[in-house]
């Protein structure tokens, strides 16, 4: 199966991407779960509830293994990234189904945030997204994952010819 994960920090278009190339391609799309966790919540979350998010976006992303082709709104690196910047550690699971992800034929178009910060009551880091997206550079080259930046405007056209260019 070939995925295409969309990722980077908040607020850098990841949704509207993966929803646009989900139609372009007539392709599966598999949501950030965290946000539908999050906010069924009645507290802050903690450290421990970043690993049954992992474990149900992990479950979601691999649940759709017959289709030819998937969009994922993020992964389990966000995850990582994100229990690393924010409570210092990583859950050991997470780190092991990363590991393993190397293994798939795997594109990801990292969201530079260089879009308007909009407001939603599940972000955090208005004032951090460049430091965020530099954590997700440095993570992606580190596991030697191919992916591409994607910036500016006409996002979803520059991300269809990178996606036909990096399966076709």
């Amino acid at each position: 199966m070939n995925k295409v994960i969309i990722t980077g920090p908040e607020c850098s278009g990841k949704t509207t991407l993966s929803e646009d190339l989900s139609l372009h391609y007539n392709s599966l799309f598999n949501n950030e779960y965290a946000r539908d966790y999050i906010k069924s919540l009645n507290r802050s979350y903690i450290i421990e509830d970043l690993l049954k998010i992992a474990q149900k976006q992990w479950e979601n992303e691999h649940n759709n293994l017959k289709q030819k082709f998937l969009i994922c709104d993020t992964d389990l690196i966000t995850i990582k990234i994100w229990s690393e910047y924010k409570f210092k550690r990583c859950d050991k699971w997470i780190v092991e189904k990363i590991e393993e992800q190397k293994k798939e034929k795997r594109l990801y178009l990292l969201c530079k945030p260089d879009i308007k910060w909009e407001f939603d009551p599940l972000r955090e880091s208005k004032f951090e997204r460049d430091i965020l997206f530099e954590l997700y550079k440095k993570e992606l080259l580190s596991l030697k994952h191919s992916f591409i930046i994607i910036d500016k405007d006409q996002r979803t056209e520059k991300a269809i010819k990178k996606i036909n260019n990096f399966f076709i």
